[in-house]
Formats: structure tokens, C-alpha cells, sequence
């Protein structure tokens, strides 16, 4: 029986999971990373398309009875909280590919985010509602739907009813399709800076933008209306309404005033 506490819908529909897997562009050479497989619908797809699976499984029972169903298969099951996980063990260049608990989508992506080990490619079946706002341009972002757009390609891809889960969750899902922006070690390195500019420009998501990142980074309005200009920026927006590549340039207007104070 599915764990409505975990957030369980069991997903059997082979043409969605095929689907759910060929998003992922899988070669045989690939390594994934698959969260919550449960009864090892998605991973039976995975299996044939990749040429590791490494399953992260919260529920014990489950993560026993996996590995049993896919004998002579490169299949590794570790019974682990994937918000705890130990990321750095996986291979580099791996891919994750998952039917997430829509409760902890935004904290699964934070923890593939934060990590120097970041996967290659992200393909989550999501809350279609969660997968609309990660895709998002500017005018509705959010906080994560900035970081995960800076350092990833987004796009939503295959649509799922409701109906074909068991038990049917309220609402209907959508796969969404994370590709990685091959940065520099540099810009790369910037990244902990530009997440702090971002948290403090929606700090106060409801405010201008002069008023959150006066708050935020704890400089005056002033202060904070000047890094908005040098970067191009009209202060009285909000943050959702900034496009996604500006934040650098606001990063690196309020680099240059703490530089120059």
C-alpha cells in the first residue's frame, strides 16, 4: 500500500514512464540517479536505457524488496533520505531522473542545487502547478525558479492526469526537464554570492526591489536604488519581475559598491 504520509503515488503506466525516461535522453554509458523509486515501475524503464541505476529509497521495506526484482541488473539500492544523502558519491556526470513526493519537490531541488556534485540533467514528474512555476519567465518567478533557471535549460515536457496514478494525488502532473548551463569554474564559484543577492531581492517579494535588497543585504534604499540603476534594473519592480540573467548584473552592481565603500 502506497505511504500517503512519504507522499506515495504509484505511477504504472508503461507509455508515461517510457515517456518520463526519453526525456531524460538516457544512453547506456549513463548513470542515474533515481529518488523514490518505490516499487520499481520508472526503474525497470530506467534500466533498460542506462547503464547504472543508483535508487534512493526513504521507505525500508520498499528499498529491501527492490534490489530483488532486477537480478543480474546494475541496479544499487541505498535505503537513505535523499535531503541527507551524500551526493559526492555518485558519480560525476550522472543524471536524475524521478517521480518526486510533491512535498518536498522544492527541497529535492535545493539539495541538487547546493550540491558541487550537481547532476547533468534533471527529469521530475512534479505537481504541474510546481513544474509551471520552475519554467516560468519573469513576471510570477520565485526564489528557486531563479537559482534552477541560472543554472539549468527548463522546460516542462510529457503532461500526466491525475487518473493514472494509484491512489489518484488531488492534482494532475508534468514532467519537468532540467538541462545543465555549462558555466566556467568562475562564474561557478559566484554562485553562493548571486544566491544571497537573489534571497535578499525576495526577501519582501510583495516590495519593490530597492526596499528587499535594502532589507536583505542590510544597506540603505539609496544604496540599494543605485546598484538597481548601474545594473539596469527600474528599483520600483519586484523581484518576479526581474529576468533571470539580470540578477547577475545586480550581483555584480552590489559587488562593486561594497568594493568601493
Amino acid at each position: 500500500m502506497p505511504n500517503k504520509r512519504l507522499g506515495q503515488h504509484w505511477l504504472k503506466d508503461r507509455l508515461i514512464l517510457e515517456a518520463i525516461a526519453d526525456s531524460a535522453e538516457l544512453t547506456p554509458t549513463d548513470v542515474v540517479l533515481e529518488i523514490g523509486p518505490g516499487l520499481g515501475t520508472l526503474t525497470s524503464v530506467l534500466l533498460k536505457k542506462a547503464g547504472k541505476v543508483i535508487a534512493v529509497e526513504y521507505d525500508a521495506e520498499l528499498a529491501r524488496k527492490l534490489p530483488g526484482q532486477f537480478p543480474g541488473k546494475d541496479l544499487e539500492v541505498l535505503h537513505a533520505d535523499i535531503l541527507q544523502f551524500n551526493l559526492s558519491v555518485v558519480p560525476k556526470g550522472y543524471k536524475v531522473v524521478a517521480n518526486v513526493p510533491y512535498y518536498i519537490t522544492q527541497k529535492i531541488i535545493e539539495v541538487l542545487l547546493k550540491t558541487e556534485n550537481q547532476p547533468e540533467s534533471m527529469t521530475l514528474l512534479v505537481q504541474k502547478e510546481v513544474a509551471e512555476k520552475l519554467s516560468t519567465e519573469a513576471g510570477s518567478l520565485t526564489p528557486i525558479a531563479v537559482k534552477l533557471q541560472i543554472q539549468y535549460i527548463v522546460h516542462i515536457g510529457t503532461y500526466v492526469q491525475k487518473e493514472y496514478f494509484t491512489p489518484p494525488p488531488a492534482v494532475d502532473s508534468s514532467v519537468i526537464v532540467c538541462k545543465k548551463r555549462h558555466m566556467d569554474k568562475n562564474v561557478q564559484n559566484n554562485m553562493r554570492r548571486l544566491y544571497r543577492v537573489v534571497d535578499a531581492g525576495f526577501s519582501t517579494p510583495r516590495k519593490k526591489l530597492r526596499t528587499s535588497l535594502a532589507g536583505g543585504l542590510g544597506i540603505t534604499k539609496d544604496e540599494a536604488e543605485n546598484i538597481c540603476v548601474q545594473a539596469g534594473i527600474d528599483p520600483e519592480h519586484r523581484a518576479a519581475d526581474i529576468p533571470v540573467g539580470s540578477w547577475w548584473r545586480i550581483m555584480e552592481a552590489y559587488d562593486t559598491n561594497r568594493s568601493a565603500h
